[in-house]
């Protein structure tokens, strides 16, 4: 996706080999057009699939997941990281190791939002180690409903998460792939590359 990728290029920065900072745009103050364009490109690319509910984890993937769950007409569920008092009973829950935050947080979502007649797209802003995406499909796979996909924002495919959802066999849809972050250098994986 060019206006991501022209995006991340022109406000992204790469704080380390392995930590880029999207805040302009993504994790802290947010683009609504550029979410719309990330929603309607996720729509386009699992288009064949039957989806009845989108999952994402708070709080960065709420916005592309919504925007995507506006023009399906389905509803948004998201996972917690903290408790609510109001929500207390009827919980699934994950763990998930944040690698950027040093952490780990247990992730929640009631179970009277899913049920085994879902047909569940996830979505998240990165996909690094996988973490984020296993924890929310052990949630969804917990209500025996169905993972129709993993969308994905950014995916750092220098990193082994990509690798470890597609050899489950899940279908993994990243809009922009970060070959490199050395030197402070944000790289691309090419379309040739995409390809192989």
């Amino acid at each position: 996706m060019e206006k991501l990728q022209q995006k991340i290029i022109e406000e992204g920065i790469a704080l380390s080999d392995t930590v880029l900072k999207v805040d302009k745009f993504l994790n802290h103050q947010i683009d609504p057009q550029l979410m719309h364009e990330i929603g309607k490109e996720f729509v386009k690319r699992f288009e064949n699939k039957k989806i009845t509910k989108i999952v994402t984890l708070e709080s960065s993937g709420i916005a592309p997941a919504v925007m995507a769950g506006l023009i399906l007409d389905v509803p948004v569920v998201f996972a917690r990281k903290k408790k609510s008092l109001t929500l207390k009973d009827g919980l699934l829950t994950s763990t998930v190791y944040s690698y950027t935050k040093q952490e780990t947080n247990e992730i929640s979502i009631a179970e009277k939002f899913l049920s085994e007649d879902d047909h569940v797209l996830i979505i998240d802003d990165f996909l690094a180690n996988g973490q984020a995406a296993l924890a929310l499909i052990d949630i969804v796979e917990k209500t025996n409903a169905h993972v129709t996909g993993v969308g994905i924002v950014i995916e750092k495919a220098f990193q082994d998460g990509g690798d470890i959802l597609r050899s489950k066999g899940y279908q993994i849809e990243s809009l922009a792939r970060i070959k490199s972050l050395e030197n402070e250098t944000i790289e691309f994986i090419s379309e040739k590359e995409y390809a192989q």
